[in-house]
């Protein structure tokens, strides 16, 4: 008689036993999964300065910092689709095989199992080491979702019993070498009190987390290709590809910004380094709008929850960053925004993030010596905030020959003749929506985006 495959979701089952019920949406789930990842890695385990140990996770490498990654031994349950993320048929990228191999290449660290569709794809991450052993999870159904963090010895023991049944009947090989692995460790030191350090740690970080950081999982039905139509294909192999852009991203800005704080070095170095971070920093957050338009494509919500919003003032804030952005590309931006204008309704964080999307979009097609403009003005009961690019009539033929972009799929599109990859049209309005805003676009004279005044859009959704 075979015996049933043990499944990713029964060990998650396993660490639910004797927690709560809990109430929380994806969007909330997904920023504690990140959170805990980054607390367990950057303030649990690297300050420890561990020697040896061994993770295991799913659906995609949990465990992403470069000293934890050369000395522990690792496992991790991946789609196979992920394989298939450069296929050149779906249209996104150029034919490469560069992701496809250092995902399962034998000197990553870690071995690739593949995921099932009864697995499910709620991330799962266990840490055994022989100073410390912890489980992380995400678990739950719809608006019902809870972080799971365990560190008790019964629940640890557990999971390791049901993952050395699984990996006796998926890999023969594997199940030797993970029994092997924890025998090496010798006696296991247990770490009852490590909730009362975890979370904690967690809250902090959460409270001052980066909206551009949220690292979300896969989606449920990344792997059952035969129920998705093309379009969800599209969307599900994006948000893999994007969370593989950008962990890796987030890890390099974090080195980056450690060595700034060091003394010894030259100014020439520290010139670079901080090159480097605003690089960084700007894709991560290019990649974040995606995600964003991604998860809108997907949920289809209404407006978010939107809130009064001094759009003046964010203008006059984050123009140092953004005048910055464009000096490098040897543009200029100018600032032309009416005084005292009333407050609109609108998710400060998410339209921070759109907003200096729009910025880096536009200025695209300029070349060294262009102008950008942002104009704030009342118009009625709304504010019409337009973005406006100057040109020379040369510079002005070559942008207009030049833009032919082609969609790809719901989300995206590029423009062949300059490679540049962007938000289609349709994705930037659904997500201007989304924020309060109204998104008109004309060619050759910038985009206007109209946000309701405050006091009428609270008085039209009491009628």
């Amino acid at each position: 008689m075979n015996t049933p495959l043990v499944t990713i979701q029964a060990l998650q089952k396993r660490m639910a036993q004797g927690v709560p019920h809990a109430k929380c949406s994806e969007s909330a789930a997904r920023r504690m999964w990140w959170a805990a990842l980054d607390t367990l890695q950057s303030d649990i385990l690297l300050p420890m300065n561990l020697t040896r140990g061994l993770w295991l996770s799913s659906p995609l490498p949990a465990l992403y910092e470069p000293k934890l990654l050369k000395k522990f031994q690792g496992w991790v349950w991946a789609p196979k689709d992920l394989l298939n993320l450069t296929n050149p048929s779906m249209g996104m990228l150029p034919p490469s095989q560069s992701l496809s191999m250092d995902f399962h290449n034998d000197s990553s660290g870690y071995e690739r199992l593949t995921l099932l569709e009864e697995d499910g794809n709620d991330p799962l991450l266990i840490v055994i080491t022989p100073e410390i052993q912890i489980a992380l999870a995400l678990e739950g159904e719809c608006q019902e979702r809870k972080l799971l963090m365990r560190s008790d010895p019964e629940t640890l023991s557990d999971l390791l019993t049901l993952l050395d049944n699984r990996l006796t009947t998926e890999n023969v090989e594997q199940a030797n070498n993970l029994r092997n692995a924890l025998g090496e460790m010798g006696q296991l030191k247990t770490n009852d009190d490590l909730s009362k350090v975890f979370w904690p740690l967690l809250s902090q970080r959460l409270a001052c987390i980066a909206p551009s950081l949220n690292i979300q999982p896969l989606p449920d039905n990344l792997i059952n290709d035969d129920k998705l139509n093309a379009k969800n294909s599209e969307i599900s192999l994006l948000e893999a590809l994007t969370h593989e852009i950008r962990t890796p991203l987030a890890t390099i800005r974090t080195l980056i910004r450690s060595l700034l704080r060091k003394k010894d070095i030259s100014k020439v170095v520290e010139m670079r380094l901080k090159q480097i971070d605003i690089e960084c920093t700007e894709q991560i957050d290019r990649f974040g709008l995606i995600f964003n338009a991604v998860e809108l494509e997907r949920s289809k919500p209404e407006q978010t929850n939107l809130a009064l919003t001094d759009l003046g003032k964010m203008l006059t804030i984050l123009s140092p960053v953004w005048s910055n952005q464009l000096d490098r590309k040897g543009l200029k931006l100018i600032l032309d925004i009416t005084p005292d204008l009333p407050k609109v309704l609108s998710d400060s964080e998410g339209l921070e993030l759109m907003l200096t999307g729009l910025i880096d979009r536009n200025s695209r097609g300029l070349q060294s010596g262009g102008e950008l403009t942002l104009k704030l003005r009342p118009a009625g009961q709304r504010l019409k905030l337009q973005i406006l690019t100057q040109l020379s009539a040369t510079t002005h033929s070559q942008v207009s020959e030049s833009v032919s972009n082609e969609e790809i799929g719901p989300v995206l599109s590029w423009n062949p003749a300059t490679g540049n990859l962007q938000l289609s049209q349709a994705a930037t309005q659904r997500l201007l929506k989304s924020l309060g805003g109204r998104l008109t676009n004309r060619r050759d004279r910038g985009i206007t985006i109209f946000f309701p005044i405050s006091e009428f859009k609270e008085f039209e959704l009491q009628d």
